[in-house]
C-alpha cells in the first residue's frame, strides 16, 4: 500500500505544478504554442504539396525524354505514369517491351548475322593483308634502278 500512497502523492505534485505554471504563464503561453503549431503544420503541408508536385514533374519529363530517345510518340508518357511507380530508363524500357504494341511500338531487334559475309570479310582481310602496297612497289622499283651490281639486285628480289 505504501506504492499506491507514494503513486497518488506524485500525481498530486505533477497536477500541482502543472497548475502552477499555468497560473505563471498564463493561457497565453499555450494559446501561442497551439498557434504556432498550426502554422508549422500548414507550412509542412505546402511544402509536401511542392514536393509532389516537383516530383510529378520531373517524372513526366524524364518519361517524355526516354520515350523521345526511343523514337515513341511523347504522348504516350501519360499511360506510362500511369502504370509505374518508380521512373527511371529500365523501368520505362520494360514497360515499352510488355506494353509498346498498344502505342505501335515495336522494340528494335538484333539482326541475325550473316556468316557468309563474315567469311568473305576475313578472305578480303588476309588477301589484303599480303598484298603488295603501290608505295612499296615503287619503293622496290627505285631500289633495283639505283643497283649497281647483280647481288644487290638479287639481295632486293628476294627480300633481304
Amino acid at each position: 500500500m505504501s506504492n499506491e500512497q507514494y503513486w497518488e502523492n506524485d500525481n498530486e505534485n505533477l497536477e500541482n505544478e502543472l497548475t502552477r505554471s499555468q497560473n505563471s504563464y498564463g493561457d497565453d503561453g499555450i494559446a501561442n504554442l497551439r498557434k504556432a503549431k498550426r502554422a508549422d503544420e500548414k507550412r509542412i503541408k505546402e511544402l509536401e504539396e511542392q514536393l509532389a508536385k516537383f516530383s510529378k514533374e520531373s517524372n513526366e519529363r524524364t518519361v517524355k525524354e526516354i520515350l523521345e530517345s526511343k523514337g515513341v510518340n511523347t504522348k504516350a508518357a501519360r499511360l506510362v505514369l500511369k502504370d509505374l511507380d518508380t521512373i527511371n530508363e529500365d523501368a520505362v524500357s520494360n514497360w515499352l517491351i510488355e506494353n509498346g504494341d498498344l502505342i505501335g511500338y515495336t522494340p528494335n531487334q538484333e539482326k541475325p548475322v550473316d556468316t557468309e559475309n563474315i567469311r568473305a570479310l576475313q578472305q578480303q582481310d588476309s588477301i589484303t593483308q599480303t598484298a603488295d602496297t603501290p608505295a612499296y612497289s615503287e619503293d622496290i622499283a627505285r631500289l633495283i634502278a639505283n643497283a649497281s651490281s647483280e647481288e644487290e639486285i638479287i639481295s632486293i628480289l628476294s627480300g633481304q
